[in-house]
Order: C-alpha cells, then structure tokens, then sequence
C-alpha cells in the first residue's frame, strides 16, 4: 500500500506526477467542497504536500487525525501553522539551499535596476522619449553602503556579492551571528539609516510583521532604496506607499507584497520603483531542484522515519 498524500494546491506538473507515482496522491484542489471532502475522508491521510503559497492552517492540520508530515515546496514556512504541527508532533520540510543563489542573485538584480533606472530606462525607449531628450541622471551602485535585514543563508549569499560592488555591509538580526565578517546592527533604524540599500531578507509571520515601519523606512531617507525579496508583511506597505509617493526614499525594488497578488495601484504609476511579480526563485533549475526535495523528503520520511530538510 502507498502512503496516502494530500495535495494542497497546485505544484510543478512534474512535482504532481512524480509524487503521484510514488504515493497515492489526492489533490484537493480539484475538490468542489473540500471541507466536506476532508470531513469524510481526512482520517486517510498520513501525509500533505504544500507550497509557501497555499501553507496548512491549524483548521488543514486538524483535519488531518493521522497526518505525520508536510513537505512544504519554498523556504517560507509563514504560512504553514507551525505550532498546530508540534502540537501534534507532524515533521515539516521545506526546501532550504536550492534557492539561495536564486534569490541572493534577483535580489542584487533588483538593487541595481532600481539604484541605475534600468527597468524605468526600458520603458523610456520603448516610449520613444529618447529622442526628444536624455534619461534622467541615476544612482551609482559601486562602494555604497548595503544594510541587510536577515543574514541566513539567503541574506548572507547576498552580502557575498556586495562584495564585488566594494560594498560596505551591516546587518540586522534577532541576534549577531557568530564569525560573521560583517557589522551587526542592533537597532534596525539605525542600520536604515547607515544605509544606502536595505535589503530584506528575513523570514515572514507574525515576528517580524511590519519589521520595517515607517520610522525605519524614514530613517532610510531621501537618498535611500529597499529592497525586498522576503515577504511582502515584513514591510508596513501602507507607509511604503505613502514615503515613495511623496519622495521621502529614492525609490524601492519589490518581489513580494502584502496581499498577493494585488499590488498598490499607486506604484504601478511610480518610475522610481520596479515591481516583479514574486519570482525570486523563479528559475528552472532552481524550481527543479526544489520539487526535487520535496519528493526525497516525502519518500526519506515514509522509508525511514528521517527529513532530509526538517524545519526547525
């Protein structure tokens, strides 16, 4: 007998066949009452597969009795309820290293196309204002000083390359991290207002909901840009908004928002911000080689009782 998997929400159609070839996989999106559905039938279900994007509440998880493990496909485990899964003892993956230089790397993409206008430069061209007169003058990027908010793996991948940039880098943690080349910065206003760039690339959830406020976004000041590749909640978007509307920053590079995948009206109008739409690991090869772990830390948990990549 297969171990019986629960599907929730759509994953890379690889994903979808592989796991379905080596377990005996429902999906539940193509349930038309999934409530109902899981009300008869959660009971069967030893085992959930997930995204960063669709997650496992406490009501998912409860209804799930004999549920032992969720494999998550992303880093962010924001939206999966971590504290019902320990109540109950469930072993939760996710998919960590595979897409650091992804993301480190869109992350220094978005800083220097915000800091030299590259995407606002485009749209110049595609106009056909170049011809009634220069683009505007930009920023330099080289030798600028970098804040980091979240030296994990993907804060410090991104710190590695500020140092082709001759970059000064600082950042801001729960707490220092141990041998870290780099300055720690206890007070993240403070390190705002070191900044030249402020990069965010701490997890998401309730700790670190609207981390940046707006005194540390007005502590970043006229000169300064933020970047964000975390997730959309660590940022008070409201005063966001309102400092690049009214030119308190230079400017901002988002991936990520507070309510995906609606995005503020009022900066889609704004050629000092560049908006992606949350593609950070948005690569084949990286988007493999986290399907790939999901599937090994399914098959390693049924076979043997161990994840590969459990969440801490």
């Amino acid at each position: 007998m297969k171990p019986r998997v629960l599907q929730h929400g759509r994953l890379m159609p690889g994903l979808e066949q592989a796991l379905a070839e080596h377990f005996d996989l429902h999906p539940l999106w193509r349930e038309a009452e999934p409530k109902s559905f899981l009300a008869a039938h959660g009971g069967e279900f030893t085992g959930l597969a997930t995204s960063a994007r669709f997650g496992a509440d406490r009501a998912l998880i409860g209804a799930l009795p004999r549920l032992a493990v969720i494999a998550n496909f992303g880093v962010g485990v924001d939206t999966i309820d971590l504290d019902a899964a320990r109540e109950r003892g469930i072993a939760v993956s996710n998919t960590p290293d595979v897409l650091t230089d992804c993301v480190a790397d869109l992350a220094f993409g978005l800083l220097i196309d915000v800091a030299r206008r590259l995407s606002a430069a485009d749209r110049f061209v595609r106009r056909g204002d170049w011809p009634k007169g220069p683009f505007p003058l930009a920023t330099k990027v080289s030798g600028k000083t970098l804040g980091i908010v979240g030296l994990g793996r993907i804060g410090a991948a991104i710190a590695r390359r500020a140092g082709g940039f001759d970059m000064p880098v600082r950042y801001h943690n729960r707490r220092p991290v141990a041998d870290s080349p780099y300055g720690y910065e206890p007070s993240l206003t403070a390190l705002a207002a070191w900044s030249d760039f402020l990069v965010i690339a701490c997890s998401g959830g309730p700790s670190t909901r609207h981390l940046v406020s707006r005194p540390v976004i007005d502590a970043l000041g006229r000169d300064g840009f933020l970047v964000n590749i975390s997730r959309g909640s660590v940022v008070d978007e409201a005063a966001l908004v309102e400092a690049l509307v009214a030119g308190r920053i230079a400017g901002a590079a988002l991936d990520v928002f507070a309510d995906e995948p609606k995005v503020p009206a009022e900066l889609c109008g704004l050629d000092h911000v560049v908006l992606l739409p949350h593609i950070a690991s948005a690569t084949r090869e990286t988007r493999q080689a986290m399907a790939d772990c999901v599937l090994a830390n399914l098959r390693n948990w049924f076979d043997h009782g161990r994840l590969l990549t459990p969440v801490a």
